[in-house]
């Protein structure tokens, strides 16, 4: 018995093995804020190996970035003092995951706070 594939049935999969082709070439994870196959210092390389916390960062990095794009020019720079105050305590956590499980927690809360503030006002 052979078997005969219909064209129709062909044509809906060819536009994504590109997509699936360079998913596969990607190489490996990173987290979203920095490069895990450079990461040298003891609180980089536990984002990179611990899950929960590759997707805390991953989370923190995509809220900061949106930030950084729609807040006013007074509150891009709060956000970047903050942040660079949050990057300091997370260096201090070192490896100690449960550290910089709570660490990343204020700071996606407060994130997550300025965010929602930000979305209740609406356009302007």
């Amino acid at each position: 018995m052979t078997f005969a594939i219909k064209p129709s049935l062909v044509l809906p999969v060819l536009p994504v093995l590109p997509v699936l082709a360079l998913l596969l070439a990607a190489g490996p994870a990173r987290a979203a804020s920095f490069d895990c196959e450079a990461a040298k210092a003891a609180d980089e390389r536990a984002v990179c190996t611990t899950l929960a916390l590759n997707d805390r960062d991953v989370e923190m990095a995509t809220r900061f970035e949106i930030l950084k794009d729609v807040l006013p020019m007074g509150g891009r720079a709060k956000l970047r003092d903050d942040q660079e105050t949050w990057l300091a305590e997370r260096r201090a956590c070192a490896a100690d995951t449960a550290c910089l499980k709570a660490i990343y927690d204020a700071r996606l809360t407060v994130l997550r706070a300025v965010q929602s503030e930000f979305a209740k006002q609406g356009p302007q």
